[in-house]
């Protein structure tokens, strides 16, 4: 992970997402931040491409997340800079955006597609200056091959129900699975959720106009 340089820094840090690996992700980082998530119908959003997707749903709850804000008058009587992160992952496999499985016929589907195979992660980051304006997004890519998953791994993951919070159905650092990962080509922590280094770079760029 990538450690933060700042041990006190002069702005606070809003984490747009539910997902306990990007706020591990972030805590690891070294950062404090609160969470905040965004009320938004993701199915209602769609793109050609998964990388223009992954980055307008992220645009989606920081929209979201900042009309809320405003709507209760938190950003105008805030007087610290506030930086807001918000991210978004997909599964590609053969072709096909996987998001969260709606149903156990499908989250069972989507595992047993991935073992003995690959899949593609794309994931974004975007990071917004709520104070200046400033914002940057992008996205990233890395490929998981899996060995063989037995069907009772696959009906432990289902009957925990971690398969339905995570997109394409498969945490991949969890201890059920991470013994049937065989490679990850790129950066795991951009599967997780959250990809550390565009991260770190984002809050660096956001806060350039104040170093200027």
């Amino acid at each position: 992970m990538v450690a933060a340089a700042m041990s006190k820094p002069s702005y606070k840090i809003i984490l747009g997402s539910a997902s306990m690996a990007r706020r591990r992700i972030l805590a690891e980082m070294g950062y404090e931040f609160t969470v905040m998530t965004a009320d938004i119908d993701e199915k209602s959003i769609r793109k050609d491409k998964p990388e223009e997707l992954v980055m307008a749903l992220a645009e989606a709850k920081a929209d979201a997340i900042i009309a809320r804000l405003l709507n209760t008058g938190q950003l105008q009587n805030d007087t610290d800079m506030t930086l807001l992160i918000t991210a978004d992952t997909v599964v590609v496999y053969k072709g096909v955006v996987r998001e969260k499985p709606t149903s156990e016929e499908e989250a069972r589907e989507f595992i047993k597609g991935y073992s003995g195979s690959h899949a593609a992660v794309v994931g974004s980051v975007l990071v917004t200056n709520l104070t200046t304006g400033s914002r940057r997004v992008t996205w990233e890519r890395a490929e998981v091959y899996f060995h063989e998953i037995p069907d009772e791994i696959i009906d432990s993951l289902i009957e925990e129900g971690i398969t339905f919070k995570v997109a394409g159905g498969l945490m991949l650092e969890h201890p059920l699975t991470l013994p049937f990962v065989e490679a990850v080509i790129g950066n795991s922590d951009t599967v997780m959720g959250l990809p550390t280094a565009l991260t770190q770079q984002f809050i660096d760029e956001v806060l350039q106009p104040l170093k200027a």
